[in-house]
């Protein structure tokens, strides 16, 4: 049986892990232009994404077709505008791969030998990256929503818009420890960027990054809701847009609440084994 209580901090380990995130957040913030950049070329695949779905409407509107798999025109944009903010939260970029090339390369064995916790650290770090990236794009993404205003038919009631806060914390937790997990498989493959870019390609397709699952046939979007790549990207959206509500909403969260622990919990027992066939060679 795992013992849960060897993987919670101690007080002094929280206190080195927030003068981590300190040092991370001032790093962050000296690269505000390149925020902005990466910002503005964020919308570009938006309105590309935009012009696709209106002409896949216009094209079904002429067939008779309102709807696909439930979504208008209207709703299905504000879903999609609302997947960039669960990928804001989610999104991990070059973290397994990271992982993986410090694993390779012998750079692991700095926090071996240092009082610093691989994952601890990673995390304290990619706290810092997301506070500093939602703060320098606030002003965009707002301009953003308000041109786009007119898809939002409704706005969700204060139980739901809690609910929606809650889901885009699960996809931080689920984004960073999925991708953990993911990295850790450089304890034993030497070269892992193949496998990593067929789960990436994967996860674009079965998170609801793409397109929402509903628009799938039965049983695919009951099957793929149950994965933990669906509240890495699909679930934030649906809960704002009121999709997901009472006892449905309740269950999804506790879901993706076990998802989360479950996904930091193999995270943890991964980075133990692999560290005892762990050779720190180079570096």
């Amino acid at each position: 049986m795992i013992d849960l209580t060897a993987f919670i901090p101690r007080p002094s380990a929280l206190r080195k892990y927030t003068r981590i995130f300190r040092a991370s957040l001032t790093e962050r913030f000296a690269y505000r232009g390149d925020f902005f950049l990466t910002t503005f070329l964020r919308f570009l695949p938006m309105f590309t994404t935009i012009l696709l779905w209106t002409a896949v409407f216009r094209g079904a509107e002429s067939k008779g077709h309102s709807e696909l798999g439930g979504y208008g025109y209207k709703p299905l944009v504000a879903y999609l505008l609302l997947v960039n903010i669960s990928r804001m939260f989610s999104s991990m970029p070059g973290l397994s791969a990271g992982i993986a090339r410090d694993i390779r390369d012998g750079s692991l064995k700095k926090y071996l030998i240092q009082p610093l916790d691989l994952l601890g650290y990673l995390l304290a770090y990619r706290v810092a990256h997301k506070v500093a990236y939602i703060v320098t794009s606030a002003f965009p993404y707002a301009v953003l929503f308000g041109i786009c205003y007119s898809f939002f038919e409704t706005l969700p009631s204060a139980a739901n818009f809690a609910a929606y806060l809650t889901s885009l914390v699960l996809a931080f937790l689920i984004g960073f420890y999925l991708e953990a997990c993911i990295g850790m498989i450089g304890f034993w493959l030497l070269e892992v960027s193949s496998i990593l870019y067929v789960i990436m390609t994967m996860n674009f397709f079965i998170s609801g990054q793409m397109f929402p699952l509903n628009i799938l046939p039965y049983p695919w979007p009951t099957i793929l809701k149950s994965l933990p790549t669906y509240y890495t990207a699909g679930f934030p959206p649906d809960v704002f847009l009121g999709r997901i509500h009472g006892i449905e909403l309740r269950n999804a969260l506790m879901l993706g609440a076990a998802w989360a622990i479950a996904l930091f919990v193999l995270a943890r027992v991964l980075y133990r084994i692999g560290l005892k066939r762990y050779s720190a060679f180079g570096g």
